[in-house]
């Protein structure tokens, strides 16, 4: 894998055998050898500003999706980690797709593709724009994004957590419920869809946990932190 546990919260990489790498602004701890670092931009975040309406308000959304990055390129190991939070390695050597909160990415080599996309790309919140803005609302309630960061291809990627990391794999006869606080990502071929365990006027009165969960369906894993705590 291109990154590697020092301990709990802190990762390494070996910037020049990594290709580069793309990690949170701030994120690094310390470097050695000859490293150089630039802002880099999430591809698809200015793809809808210019345009009017809904498009420019779902444009604004997805600009917040993705936390300020920057590029690592040259020659040397640099030691990632942010606010004492625990880190996990994803590894994407058989390649596929990641699907993660931008809050919740600490780092990733910079050969994986990175992109913005909808949440009704995983299946959720209805069809087209208008879809794509009720699953916002709903995404409001539950305090998860309309928009999610996708990265795809070969390589690897760090996520942050409260509390330590749980896989769970989904595929098996029943669907997985996770929620949404808790929910970090997800990795392979899984749909997610909020669902409303209570009725809308009793769920505004709950906690999110107990109105709303985020069903996962598919082939794939799902990544969830030990905690209800936001980052």
């Amino acid at each position: 894998m291109v990154f590697s546990k020092v301990n709990s919260k802190v990762v390494k990489v070996d910037v020049g055998a990594a290709g580069g790498v793309v990690a949170r602004t701030g994120a690094m701890l310390f470097y050695t050898g000859q490293v150089q670092f630039s802002p880099h931009q999430v591809p698809g975040s200015q793809s809808m500003a210019g345009m009017g309406g809904f498009t420019r308000m779902a444009g604004r959304m997805m600009q917040g999706e993705h936390e300020r990055t920057m590029l690592a390129q040259g020659q040397g190991e640099v030691h990632y980690g942010h606010a004492g939070l625990e880190v996990h390695v994803v590894d994407m050597s058989q390649g596929g797709a990641l699907c993660v909160e931008a809050s919740r990415l600490l780092a990733h080599n910079a050969g994986l593709q990175s992109s913005v996309i909808s949440v009704t790309s995983q299946g959720g919140g209805g069809r087209g724009m208008l879809g794509a803005l009720r699953g916002a609302a709903a995404g409001a309630l539950a305090g998860t994004g309309m928009f999610t960061t996708q990265l795809s291809g070969y390589g690897s990627a760090v996520l942050l957590a409260h509390g330590g990391f749980i896989e769970l794999p989904v595929g098996g006869p029943n669907p997985v419920f996770v929620d949404p606080d808790a929910f970090v990502g997800t990795y392979g071929s899984v749909q997610v869809e909020l669902k409303s365990a209570v009725g809308w006027r009793e769920a505004m009165g709950r906690g999110v946990g107990e109105a709303m969960q985020l069903q996962c369906t598919g082939q794939g894993i799902v990544y969830v932190q030990a905690s209800e705590e936001k980052l």
